[in-house]
């Protein structure tokens, strides 16, 4: 698949650089949060690269949730296990858990419809900032901390009706942001289609930290800074 680049593998062990990891998200998913930039103290590789190389070793399944247990930091070392099962689990050499998974269903080898499910997904997460948690934001009076924002990858649930796809496009067809105190949850509900017809459903969670009171000239802030960010890199 198209993610080789971005991870050095032997056999069912792969090894993610911040440069790597930073890049992927960037060019893939257009993602510019800045626990993704290698110079940040608090670097993270995306969630999105480690969904991606999971549907690269073991393909599509009818049904899949994935729960990030850990943040994965630079020149981690993860191990897939050869033999998944139901209830799978990513972890490092010294068996520290990042990614658990559990799958139901039928299970098909990764091929181009996998991919392109794969890059779609990835798509429709690179619209989570700004496009879609700035309103959800605002409609609940809240904003994430503009000194450290952090915007954390909870969890996703994927389920399919049909394993051959074509041209799959997500489609966003709910969002929900539940607020306590400092912390949000973020509920993304999508759609998936494929050719003009619905084959799937899914939802993304997602983690707001440090909120407070909406500010509309700091959060344009914000975005402004972020749309820089993809235009610069857009530009290079």
């Amino acid at each position: 698949m198209f993610i080789d680049q971005f991870a050095s593998q032997n056999g069912n062990k792969i090894t993610i650089g911040s440069e790597q990891a930073s890049s992927f998200a960037k060019t893939i998913s257009n993602d510019f949060n800045p626990i993704h930039d290698p110079t940040s103290k608090r670097f993270c590789v995306p969630g999105d690269l480690l969904f991606a190389f999971f549907v690269e070793y073991y393909g599509l399944f009818n049904a899949m949730d994935f729960v990030f247990t850990g943040l994965v930091s630079a020149d981690t070392t993860l191990v897939f296990p050869s033999n998944l099962g139901e209830h799978g689990h990513i972890v490092d050499d010294y068996g520290k858990e990042y990614l658990k998974v559990a799958t139901r269903g039928s299970q098909v080898a990764a091929d181009g419809g996998a991919e392109a499910l794969v890059r779609a997904y990835v798509r429709f997460s690179g619209q989570n900032f700004p496009h879609i948690l700035v309103p959800l934001m605002a409609e609940k009076n809240v904003m994430i901390n503009p000194k450290r924002p952090l915007i954390i990858y909870q969890s996703m649930s994927i389920t399919l009706d049909r394993l051959d796809l074509d041209s799959p496009l997500l489609v966003l067809m709910k969002k929900e942001l539940e607020v306590k105190g400092k912390r949000g949850d973020a509920h993304l509900h999508f759609d998936i289609h494929d050719n003009g017809r619905q084959v799937g459903h899914g939802v993304k969670h997602l983690i707001l930290s440090g909120l407070r009171p909406y500010d509309e000239l700091t959060v344009d802030a914000m975005v402004e800074q972020y749309l820089c960010w993809q235009n610069e890199h857009s530009l290079v």
